[in-house]
């Protein structure tokens, strides 16, 4: 996921969550996202710009994945809100996900696997291209700066 000041999908959903202060129930889930602040792909087509590379796939990611409870912590913190992160158990959470699949409401298995799977990519074979160890803007400090422009 690529995020920045102005950005409109699905992370400034989940910033409206912790905004009105709705506790988010998945917290038992430990998964591992991969994101790209903007400033990190505006470097990096800037170095592609000015250094050819050996033609091939590369993966464009921030250094560090981050979990959605990281996600929600750091938002919470960004905003000055409590963290409310539950963590109700997870066969619960995967019996009303099946429960919700038979009834079709929102929480049903595909929605439960898809907010609480892992995506994490490497970006090392980018980096190693470019010459460079890391990118120049931690997910983190890319992640408080997205959600800054939220709150404007």
């Amino acid at each position: 996921m690529i995020h920045g000041p102005g950005y409109k999908g699905n992370l400034n959903l989940l910033f409206n969550v912790v905004k009105k202060g709705i506790p988010y129930p998945l917290g038992a889930f430990e998964n591992k996202r991969a994101f790209t602040s903007i400033d990190n792909l505006s470097f990096i087509i800037t170095r592609l710009i000015e250094k050819e590379i050996t033609s091939g796939t590369y993966n464009v990611a921030d250094d560090e994945p981050l979990s959605t409870n990281e996600l929600i912590a750091s938002m919470a913190e960004t905003l000055k809100k409590p963290n409310r992160t539950w963590k109700l158990n997870k066969t619960f959470l995967q019996f009303c996900a099946k429960a919700g699949t038979l009834l079709h409401l929102p929480l049903n298995t595909a929605r439960l696997q898809k907010l609480t799977e892992s995506y994490v990519v490497s970006n090392e074979k980018l980096k190693q291209a470019l010459g460079i160890t890391r990118m120049p803007v931690s997910a983190r400090d890319g992640l408080r700066r997205t959600v800054e422009s939220f709150r404007k």
